[in-house]
């Protein structure tokens, strides 16, 4: 056996084994037990179990561990539908039965709040998935380039690992038209690029949308949400789980217009999803999002839907409520902006603004929970936090955070 050059070897020897409880699930999807006081991480387990894992690397306050047996195995624990589960990096939970899942991301979300924000709030039930398999309806499988010996994985990365991937011919979590769609997929990037030794590799795109599963990143697709109909080019960002999002999207219009507020002001609308879908509630809304080519699509999906209250418009970063003509104490604001959070500006001109009402829907609550401390501080309460799962299987959660003035 090879032990690592950076290696430290302490409190424990490479691949020493160790038997230990598990206490909790970090928001990666680790499972969190201690020997002897001293925090190791182990994938695939759950809380209650007690289990012995295989130790790989120490850091100053913990350690990482490989799980290599299951001792006592906790009540929840069922058999995952995949069978590259634990080598594919893509899926964390398959081995936890889905009411634990939802509980366990619940009780992420409160800690990521109080962690991070400061925020002590009741959390809702995480709102489950209709369908837990075969749910996504875009997945990216990657190629490298061809190995010496001619074989060329398609997939995804695998568990542990950075720049391997892991050969995927059918994913249980994508949609059953993707399944039936990717060994041609995988035939013809092979086809393609199979013989060409200096290739680097890629990615495929496979989208099930209205007009079939597409893989050309520029096609121009369409999905249906609540009755709408939206339209967008097949690699540009739309929600790739179609079972739930109508839910989200009813939760959201909800949310936003439970305080009787008239107008409606969707920052980082993207093609107009929550703009569009909340418009019957209010007398005008008013979409801004910084990408002219995503303006473009809300445009156009506003006219597909006969919609005529709503008007879209390209925001500047530093001037997003410029020209709004909305009174404040009348407007409700819903925010979903990327995985790094509302910006410094951003806050700023919300805070200066001061809408209502604000309804902050997040992928990462970590950065949310960062965002949701200033504006708590800038007058802000808390009114209701509801979690939804549109990945089942995985770490990630969405979560939607409803807020009003003080």
């Amino acid at each position: 056996m090879q032990v690592p050059k950076n290696f430290v070897a302490e409190p424990f020897e490479y691949h020493e084994e160790i038997e230990l409880s598990i206490e909790s699930l970090s928001n990666l999807g680790m499972g969190i037990g201690r020997a002897d006081g001293w925090v190791v991480m182990v994938p695939f387990v759950i809380p209650g179990e007690r289990v012995r894992a295989r130790i790989f690397r120490n850091f100053q306050n913990y350690s990482d561990a490989d799980l290599v047996e299951v001792l006592e195995a906790s009540p929840e624990r069922v058999e995952p539908e995949c069978p590259l589960f634990t080598r594919c990096g893509g899926c964390q939970y398959q081995h936890i039965s889905y009411a634990r899942q939802l509980r366990e991301k619940t009780r992420q979300v409160a800690e990521l709040l109080k962690k991070l924000g400061g925020i002590e709030h009741p959390v809702d039930l995480a709102h489950g998935s209709p369908e837990i398999y075969h749910y996504r309806s875009k997945i990216t499988p990657h190629y490298n380039r061809p190995a010496r010996d001619g074989s060329q994985p398609i997939g995804f990365l695998q568990y542990g690992r950075r720049n391997q991937i892991i050969d995927v011919e059918q994913c249980p979590i994508a949609t059953s038209a993707i399944n039936e769609a990717l060994p041609e997929a995988r035939a013809e990037a092979r086809r393609s690029g199979g013989k060409k030794r200096r290739q680097r590799g890629g990615t495929l795109l496979m989208r099930n949308v209205l007009e079939g599963v597409v893989t050309d990143p520029q096609a121009i697709v369409s999905e249906r949400v609540g009755g709408l109909t939206f339209q967008f080019k097949a690699g540009e960002f739309f929600q790739n789980n179609p079972y739930i999002l109508p839910e989200m999207v009813a939760h959201v219009r909800q949310e936003a217009s439970a305080g009787g507020a008239r107008y409606l002001v969707d920052a980082y609308c993207g093609v107009g999803l929550f703009a569009l879908s909340a418009a019957g509630c209010f007398e005008a809304v008013a979409g801004v999002e910084i990408s002219e080519p995503a303006v473009r699509w809300a445009q156009a999906n506003c006219k597909i839907s006969g919609i005529d209250n709503v008007r879209f418009v390209i925001g500047k970063a530093e001037a997003i409520f410029n020209g709004l003509k909305f009174p404040a104490g009348e407007t409700a604001l819903v925010i979903d902006p990327p995985r790094k959070g509302c910006d410094v500006s951003f806050r700023r001109q919300l805070l200066d603004y001061r809408p209502q009402r604000l309804v902050y829907v997040s992928c990462d609550p970590a950065t949310q929970a960062r965002d949701l401390k200033e504006f708590i501080e800038g007058g802000y309460t808390i009114t209701r936090v509801q979690p939804f799962d549109l990945f089942p299987h995985t770490r990630h959660i969405e979560n939607v955070v409803s807020l009003s003035l003080a």
